[in-house]
């Protein structure tokens, strides 16, 4: 697919989402909102026609726009009723661009929650240690050789998750193994691959702050998201000695996942 027409799918598609979760705030105020429309079973996907089934797709799609809000059965009720509003253009569903600055502080705020509870969660794990940072640490296997510096280029395998536990990226989706000087890697990686040796194994969960902070990186990763990966370190390889005359320069900002 032409990747403007994508593009704009997507654009859309989040149009009318905010669309229906901005009407739906002026409802949300009523403790009876989750009421408003009656409960019915819908038929599975299976028993659809291949054109229903294609509007079903069109629903799925649209509620991947709610993740990171982390609704009630409740809130979902009440955003599914201002979508239903703003889909028939009552008069509730206008003039509700005011609101997005408040949805988009909504989704920040239950992001930070549900990623700290996860921290919190993970720093209790036998074995588990935090940095100052925010980092939660897991020496799964301790290595015997050296530890990398700052400066060096390092080779590991290694697996990325949202703490859903959806995968969003692996070494094994490139050719096996990575290898990045660690500079150029989100800071979470810079600070826990400095704490491994080669040969060891380690599981790390980031805090947004020092993985991808309120960008959206790729399809998966969403603004604030809290980040799980499992490192094994393979090879070190030593930067080698500063040209004469030439200046270090500044740490590569942070990029998308190792490659």
């Amino acid at each position: 697919m032409n990747r403007s027409v994508t593009r704009g799918l997507a654009a859309a598609l989040s149009c009318v989402v905010l669309s229906g979760a901005l009407a739906s705030l002026a409802m949300a105020q009523d403790p009876n909102a989750s009421d408003a429309a009656p409960k019915r079973a819908a038929p599975g996907p299976k028993t659809l026609t291949d054109e229903q089934k294609t509007l079903y797709a069109l629903g799925v799609l649209l509620s991947h726009y709610l993740e990171g809000f982390s609704l009630s059965e409740a809130e979902f009720n009440t955003v599914r009723q201002g979508f239903a509003d703003g889909f028939h253009n009552k008069p509730e569903a206008k003039d509700v661009d005011a609101a997005i600055p408040q949805i988009q502080a909504l989704q920040k705020d239950r992001s930070q929650k549900v990623g700290d509870a996860y921290l919190t969660k993970a720093e209790k794990a036998p074995g588990a240690k935090k940095t100052a940072s925010g980092l939660v640490y897991l020496a799964v296997k301790e290595g015997t050789g050296p530890s990398p510096t700052r400066n060096d280029k390092v080779k590991v395998t290694y697996e990325g998750r949202l703490i859903d536990g959806t995968v969003f990226d692996s070494s094994a989706q490139h050719g096996g193994t990575a290898t990045f000087p660690l500079t150029g890697v989100i800071a979470c990686w810079t600070e826990a691959l400095q704490l491994m040796k080669v040969g060891g194994k380690s599981r790390i969960v980031c805090p947004s702050a020092i993985a991808y902070g309120q960008r959206a990186v790729g399809p998966k990763i969403r603004p604030g998201s809290t980040l799980e990966f499992d490192i094994e370190l393979l090879e070190v390889e030593a930067a080698p000695p500063p040209a004469a005359g030439s200046s270090s320069g500044a740490a590569a900002p942070p990029t998308p996942s190792p490659k």
